[in-house]
Formats: C-alpha cells, structure tokens, sequence
C-alpha cells in the first residue's frame, strides 16, 4: 500500500528540485532542445527511482508530481503521470548517463518509448538505439524493425566475407544479410516457382527494400549481363550505397544446392567486368534460398574469392483462403483450357 504523501520537506524539496532542472532545460540552446528533454527526462526519472528508494514512497507519488508540475509548467507538455512513469522506466532501463548522453539522447523521445515497450533486453535496446541513429529510422520503421525481430535475424547467415573482404567492409556486409529474410508481405505460398516470388517481390518493392535494410539501391530484374557473345540474366541486381558495390540477389524457392555458389561466382565476376567502377569495392552475392545446410553452405564458398552470402527467407505459411481458392479456380480454369 502507498505510503501517503504529505507535503512535508522531502517532497518539498524533490519538487524544488524538478523546478530547478526543468527551468534550466528551457534556457539551453534551441539546436539541443531534443537531447536536453531527453536528458531531463532521464534526470526527473532518476530523482523518481532515487527517492521512492530512500523514502519508501509508492506509485501515487507520480500522480502527486505530474499534477504540481503541470500547474507549474502549463505550456508544456509531457507531464503526464503516464509519461512520469515512462521516465522512471527510462532511468531504470538506462543506468549509465553517459550511454544516455552518448547514444540514446540522439533519439527523439517517442523513439525512446517505443524501444521501451517493445525491447525486452539492454543488449535489443542498445542495438535498435544505434541502428535507429545510424539510419534514420522514423518512429514507424523503428517499430517495423521490432516487431519482426530484426535484432535476432543479423548476423546469422552464412558467408566468406571476413575473408574475402577488408576488414571494415567484411564487417558491414554481414550486418546487412538476415536469417531469414522476412517475406510474409507477399501473397504467395511455398508451392509457387522462382519466377514467382522475382514478380511479387517487384510487386512489393518498398516492404522488400525495407526487409533488405537501409542502403539498397534498385537497378533492375532479370538484369542482363553479355559473356563471351552469351546472354545470362541476374534475378536482382541493387547497388548499396554505404558499401559502395554492387549486390546481385538469387532467389531459390527450394533447398541450397553447392552449384548455387558457383553460378554466383561466375555473376559476380561477370558484374565486376562489366559494371564494376574502379572506385567501387568487390561486388557481392545473396543466395536467397528457402531451407540450407548450414555445414554443406559453408563447404560450397570456402574456397570461393569472391564474396558471397547464403541466407534463407520466410513466406506465408498459409495463403488467405479467398487467394487461395482465386488461385485454385484460376489453375482449373487453366487446365480445363488446356485440355480443349
């Protein structure tokens, strides 16, 4: 039960104090007015944790502030006891003020919020918050990137980069890859051919480019490339603008196979040739397969100088049934025509 709260010294002198710190964020420079706020959020939640642990005081005291700082500071806004509370979950999901005022006051404060809500570990926090800066995530990306798990999806997949690429660079590309690609957006089932997922991923282009992560450029489909007077056609051909380079995609609707890798191999070869600038680093190669052996995928590039990543994707795991049965209706038609 909530100790009662009277307007004795020790409140009096917390409210003094939030005075004091919101009065003094309000002076500072209008170009830092974001960093401050989040800043004194952090303080005004710190001041929280600090003395209900010392006065043993309990949750009605965030309602007792947020109404007295309100009746303070009626031109702004946040005060509320749900924000107030927000506060004090900040300080407590973030104890160490320099990573604060580092990394996570670069983010506005609904940012903030919603990494508080949906991230469950210091590590997730720290991550969505660098990748959320890095990349200028608005608030409904970031929340995109959380809901399907994003933070658990890098770094899985299988490549040769740090070997075939320097070290900065290396780095960079396996961060860009995930395991598995997340391709529920499309209204395709696992029974549909290569060229189908190529048409519904073009289909879809900006949920596909925002599954593929920051920094894809698209250049073309079935993109072709003339070797030794033959034609050859890539599926996908992007250009990251951070790695500088060329990125040709693959796309398998069925298992790897270690054929896959050499095909890719000769594309990338091809790419560098043909399309390549020299102030351009190595092109790089995503096979996008449905199911891997992660051993056999390994075996497949280990001895391959180019730099190539083999990853998996997810489709619908059913269709809805109104698609369904249009696609079942549409395969009877077409079968009833082809027998006439």
């Amino acid at each position: 039960m909530d100790k009662l709260i009277s307007p004795d010294e020790d409140y009096k002198s917390l409210l003094q104090e939030l005075k004091l710190r919101i009065r003094q964020a309000q002076l500072r420079a209008a170009l830092s007015v974001n960093q401050e706020l989040v800043l004194l959020y952090w303080n005004i939640g710190q001041e929280i944790l600090e003395r209900q642990a010392q006065q043993g005081w309990g949750s009605k005291v965030i309602d007792n502030l947020s109404s007295d700082l309100k009746q303070e500071f009626p031109d702004m806004t946040g005060f509320s006891a749900r924000n107030l509370k927000y506060m004090r979950a900040f300080a407590e999901a973030w104890p160490d003020k320099t990573i604060v005022q580092q990394v996570v006051a670069q983010l506005p404060w609904g940012h903030n919020v919603r990494i508080l809500d949906k991230a469950d570990t210091p590590e997730k926090r720290l991550w969505y918050s660098e990748q959320a800066i890095e990349n200028g995530w608005s608030r409904n990306v970031l929340e995109h990137q959380m809901e399907i798990g994003l933070y658990s999806r890098q770094g899985k997949a299988v490549s040769n980069f740090k070997r075939t690429l320097p070290a900065p660079e290396s780095d960079l590309a396996h961060q860009i890859l995930k395991d598995p690609y997340n391709f529920e957006f499309l209204a395709i089932g696992h029974q549909a051919k290569e060229r189908d997922l190529q048409k519904a991923l073009l289909l879809h282009i900006r949920s596909f480019l925002l599954e593929l992560g920051d920094g894809f450029a698209y250049l073309g489909d079935n993109y072709r490339l003339s070797v030794g007077g033959e034609d050859f056609y890539l599926d996908l051909l992007f250009y990251h603008v951070k790695l500088r380079c060329y990125v040709v995609i693959e796309l398998k609707m069925g298992d790897f196979k270690p054929e896959h890798a050499g095909k890719m191999n000769f594309y990338l070869s091809a790419v560098d040739d043909s399309l390549r600038h020299p102030d351009d680093q190595p092109t790089i190669g995503i096979i996008l397969c449905k199911h891997k052996n992660h051993v056999v995928a390994e075996y497949s590039i280990r001895d391959i100088a180019k730099p190539i990543g083999i990853t998996g994707y997810k489709l619908m795991e059913t269709l809805p049934q109104q698609l369904a049965e249009r696609l079942e209706n549409e395969e009877l038609s077409g079968e009833h025509q082809a027998d006439q």
